[in-house]
């Protein structure tokens, strides 16, 4: 891999882990384009896709921080010094707990489909225009049924599980980590910010523990120059995690996600179009 293609792929995984459009469909679709994924041995694709979003890792864990550091102080000061009951403890503690509910569901069904999601049928690009179209299908029904008047506050832990169980079909690429929570948060009747909002603190576990496992199970495929480039993608990834992070919370707080929905459905059906024609290998 090139610098300039390292480049290009930090800049894809950046703009679109947190907009509700696929980052890992987007990438394959890219480095099938650049000829960058094998045929042989796509666990090696899955490993620079999963390294790589530690730097929107990063990006969310600087745009959050303020949040995340109240939230974990009051977590270590609710539970282990002043050790309070459950009904008792902060707003900011049951954020807490309401992230490692909803991490639960993806860490399972991540570890049981393990050779599945990390395989060639994930890689399939008709597997991938599917589930754009399906999810955008699903979101438009969420946002036409939705009621919109629920909080970061009236958030519960059945909420949290649900939206926990929605990330965890993210593992099926083409239908994006942030399409599929924030989609399960309107239908529980969360406004669209709140739903971004808690979509993104949420992944936070996921894309750690992905990214922390796969850089460590990468290291055998990784020369000098490939580490060079992973971390050219990573650092660029992250600097347009963070706009895109700005972008998609300012955007949600006025118009709803119909322009990612049309944008959905014409990615599909023009990645269906390139098989057609040949432009492209499923």
């Amino acid at each position: 891999m090139e610098i300039i293609e390292a480049i290009i792929l930090g800049i894809i995984q950046g703009l679109t882990e947190f907009i509700p459009i696929s980052s890992t469909g987007h990438l394959t679709v890219a480095g099938k384009l650049m000829n960058l994924i094998s045929e042989s041995n796509p666990e090696q694709w899955t490993a620079f896709i999963a390294v790589i979003q530690v730097g929107t890792l990063l990006a969310v864990l600087i745009y959050f921080w303020k949040d995340l550091l109240n939230i974990l102080k009051d977590f270590v000061r609710d539970l282990f010094i002043n050790r309070k009951s459950f009904s008792e403890q902060s707003k900011n503690t049951m954020m807490g707990w309401y992230i490692i509910i909803a991490t639960i569901p993806v860490v399972l069904i991540g570890l049981g489909f393990k050779d599945i999601i990390e395989g060639a049928f994930t890689k399939n690009l008709f597997v991938i225009s599917s589930s754009l179209i399906v999810l955008a299908v699903i979101l438009a029904i969420a946002e036409k049924t939705g009621k919109f008047n629920r909080t970061i506050n009236d958030i519960k832990w059945y909420d949290a599980l649900l939206i926990g169980i929605a990330q965890s079909f993210a593992l099926i690429p083409g239908s994006s980590r942030s399409g599929t929570t924030i989609t399960a948060a309107i239908f529980l009747g969360f406004n669209r910010e709140t739903a971004a909002r808690f979509s993104f603190l949420m992944s936070i576990p996921a894309i750690a523990a992905s990214g922390l496992l796969q850089f460590y199970q990468a290291l055998q495929y990784i020369d000098y120059n490939g580490l060079i480039v992973l971390i050219i993608s990573t650092i660029v990834s992250g600097i347009f995690g963070y706009l895109s992070i700005e972008f998609l919370l300012r955007y949600l707080r006025k118009k709803s996600t119909f322009i990612f929905i049309i944008y959905r459905i014409l990615a599909g059906l023009i990645i269906l179009t390139m098989i057609y024609n040949g432009v492209i290998k499923p």
